[in-house]
Order: C-alpha cells, then structure tokens, then sequence
C-alpha cells in the first residue's frame, strides 16, 4: 500500500534540510509532493561536493527528496511564480522553509495564499518563529536549534568547549513536527472544510527537546548541572567502559529498583548492605567512589561476556553506546525498521527510513530522489500547459537536470 495519505497534494518550496525533511516525511507516507527549486537547484544537492566530491550520489539529500517530483521554476520570473501559484491552487499542502520576507515579496505568504485558497494547508518552517524581533532572520539548526536554544550550553561540562551539533538534527525534528502539524490540520479541514497556517521553528524545536531542563528553570527557578561521568550523583545511570574498550550506557532511573540489580551483576550484592551505597542518599554522598568500584569491575570482562552477565536480571537496563558502524552490525537496529529499499530502475538503493509506520496503512518509499527539473514537462503537461517549450526560451522553466 502506497500509504496513509495517498492523493494528498503538497506542494515543497524548501531548501536545505528541514523544509524538504517535512516534505520527506509526508512524501514517506504517501503524499503526491511537487518539489519546487530554482534553476541552481535545491542548495541540498550540493552536500555531494561539501561532503565527498567524488562520491558517486548524494546521500544526505536523497534521504529527505526520495519520492519526489521536480520542477525547476525561476520565481523572479512572472510565467514562473504564475505556475507556482497554479501548483499551489490544486494543492492540499504548502510547506516551506524560506525567509517569511522572501516569500512575502514573492506574494507567497500565509495570509496571501491562505485568503485565496481557503483549503489550504500552509506549513511554516522558520529559524526563530513567526513574531517577534528576529521573525526573518537568516537560520541554520546549528543557530536556533543548536545554539540559542540552550542546548549547546546544557551539554557543555563546566570550562569546556561546547560540542558540535551533528548534521541536520534540529532540522529533522523540525520537519517531523512540522508533518504532524500538517496531518492534524488536514485532520480538522475534514471537519471544518477550512484549511489553516500552521508553523514551527528551530528555535521552538530546541527549546521542547530541552524541555525536561527548561521546565525546572521555568517552575523552579533553577538550572540543572551538566551531568559529569566520574561524579554523577546517581551511579545507577552512567556510562562505563568494559574490558575491550567497548562503552555502555546504565540506566537506572529508579535507584529502589535498579540498584540491586546492579551490585548484583557487579558481583558485589554485600554492597547492598554497606553504608556507603545503601540507600539512593549514601550513593549520592559517595558517588565519585562508588563510580570508581565499578570502573574497576566492568574493565575485567568484555561487553560481550557482560551481555550474557546483564541478562541475568530483569530490571537491570543499559544499552551499548554504538557507532555507526556498531549499529549497522546491530540485529535490533535492522529488526525496528530503521532502514527502507528506495527502487531505483531495475534495483534498489538502501536509506535511512523516517520513524513511523503504520500497521494499517503502510508505506513504502516510490523512487529515488528526482533529478533537478526532472519532472517539469510532466507536471506542467497535468496544469494543462502546452507552452513549456516556451516558458522554457524565457527561462521561467527548466526542463532537464543540470549537471
């Protein structure tokens, strides 16, 4: 089945990673996604040059532009944004991540688009919301999501350096927070008939990611201590390194509960008995201390022997800290569906896979990602167009991919 939302029509005005990541999403689950891009392409493709200029395809941008239609419109070109706006006419969806201005000066804007397509469901990505001082300025997620959200500085040790944000992982929940926003309010114009803007931002998506932290600022008027491995005041939830190297992670919440579990596997059950880790408050006090006894034990065997040793109890929970290298060799990984066969002509070309399923609607990824302007013929033959050669003269339209 090609997914939940067959015959939902969207319309992706984005760039980069989060715009075309909520378009990825909804492509995944079987949305009709029209990817627009300027004659240079979506700034995405060029991670291939960024990243491994002599890779043979683009990886980073397949995964968030698999399942998609390409049309190349110059928008500063009147025969060009008049097709965009005819694509945005018979959508459901539009979804973008420019600059609110930009789209402003283009006449794409919410209230514009929103007041002539009554139906429509207009999705907003920005850097740092809708309102406000820095409603239009320039945003990467290592700025708003990374950065000024608190999140950087949250997992920054004490006289440290902050550490580096990986690729796209504000823009990504971004994205996927953006797609539920879609599908909600696709959801309510079945009710009311009436589409709705809706929006998030980078910055919003940081600020919920730290929210746990956030929220005891908020109502506490305190901020948590940046977790330190050699002195964390519940040892129950650390990580330590086995005899190979190999690091692992313990997780236990519950001191009551996963303390004795873990003497146990330490092979130390006196240790439930001894005053200076009895209870959750004598581990706090003796935390450094006790943090070392188990550097010690669990250097004395490998993580796999430590495997067989951690299942022996039930409520003792932990997981090993992987590369991604160990997770590819990891059966739970390829077990929960993390990775989708993308079809490529006669074969099929292995990708990350979005996070959700659906048991009665599934889904299954339809192509690999579009060439730039691949589909432009196509599209404008469905608008009933039968000038592209011309459109194609004024440059308005392109109508093959551009090397």
């Amino acid at each position: 089945m090609p997914g939940p939302l067959e015959g939902v029509k969207v319309v992706e005005l984005g760039v980069w990673v989060a715009g075309p990541a909520a378009g990825g999403v909804l492509a995944d689950w079987g949305a009709d996604i029209i990817k627009i891009e300027p004659p240079t392409g979506d700034p995405a493709r060029s991670f291939q040059r960024m990243l491994g200029g002599d890779m043979p395809n683009n990886p980073v941008f397949e995964m968030d532009n698999r399942s998609k239609r390409s049309i190349v419109l110059d928008l500063t070109n009147p025969d060009g944004l008049a097709i965009a706006e005819q694509l945005i006419a018979e959508a459901d969806v539009f979804v973008t991540n420019v600059r609110l201005g930009g789209l402003e000066r283009l006449g794409l804007d919410h209230a514009t688009l929103c007041a002539r397509h009554p139906r429509l469901v207009y999705a907003a990505i920005t850097g740092y919301g809708t309102e406000g001082p820095d409603a239009d300025r320039a945003a990467y997620d290592v700025a708003a999501f990374w950065a000024r959200s608190g999140l950087a500085h949250m997992l920054t040790p004490p006289g440290g350096d902050p550490p580096f944000q990986r690729g796209g992982m504000g823009d990504h929940g971004a994205g996927l927070s953006a797609a539920g926003a879609i599908c909600a309010a696709l959801y309510s114009r079945e009710r009311t008939g009436a589409g709705q803007f809706v929006n998030t931002s980078l910055l919003r998506q940081g600020v919920y990611t730290l929210s746990f932290d956030l929220s005891i600022t908020v109502g506490w008027g305190l901020t948590l201590g940046v977790g330190e491995r050699t002195s964390m005041g519940n040892p129950c939830i650390n990580n330590y390194v086995a005899g190979d190297g190999r690091r692992f992670w313990v997780v236990g919440l519950e001191g009551d509960r996963h303390w004795p579990p873990l003497a146990r596997v330490a092979g130390h059950p006196e240790w439930l008995d001894d005053p200076r880790f009895a209870t959750a408050a004598d581990r706090f006090a003796n935390a450094a201390e006790l943090i070392g006894e188990l550097d010690t034990v669990f250097a004395t065997r490998t993580l796999d022997e430590w495997t067989e040793v951690f299942a022996t109890e039930a409520d003792f929970f932990w997981a090993p800290v992987n590369s991604p290298d160990d997770l590819l060799a990891d059966p739970q990984f390829h077990a929960s569906g993390a990775l989708v066969d993308v079809p490529d002509g006669a074969s099929s070309i292995t990708m990350v896979a979005s996070p959700v399923d659906f048991a009665g609607t599934p889904w299954a990824a339809r192509s690999t990602a579009p060439d730039l302007g691949e589909h432009t013929a196509a599209i404008l033959a469905e608008l009933g167009r039968d000038d592209a050669e011309a459109l194609a003269a004024s440059g308005a339209v392109a109508m093959v991919a551009a090397d």
